[in-house]
């Protein structure tokens, strides 16, 4: 019986090479993975100063914390700067929007959806 060499499977060397790319491909994976979650906590940490620089406009009657919610959540998802600016502006508009309703407690908080402080 002759036994044939072209059958065998791949060599030594081969599987060295691919068990090594494996490795990098997973060290590659973690530390991107860590940048994004670092970069990720970095959006979450500007768009709670933006609101922090906000609340000094709010008056008795301001926005009710669902709406800050949604502020910090399209702040987050802003790609742009442009975007990131017309979510602070949709803001600044439901502040003064609540500012109108201060002069009464019953309005700000029942007609308005605002919270009065």
């Amino acid at each position: 019986m002759v036994f044939s060499k072209k059958g065998q499977g791949m060599s030594l060397n081969v599987i060295i090479v691919a068990a090594l790319a494996l490795i990098v491909l997973v060290v590659l994976i973690v530390v991107f993975t860590g940048r994004v979650q670092i970069f990720k906590e970095g959006v979450n940490k500007e768009g709670s100063q933006e609101l922090a620089g906000l609340k000094i406009y709010y008056g008795k009657c301001h926005p009710s914390g669902s709406f800050e919610e949604k502020f910090l959540t399209e702040f987050e998802r802003a790609e742009l700067p442009e975007e990131q600016d017309l979510a602070k502006a949709d803001f600044k508009r439901e502040i003064d929007r609540c500012k109108d309703f201060s002069e009464n407690l019953d309005v700000c908080q029942s007609e308005s959806g605002c919270t009065w402080s």
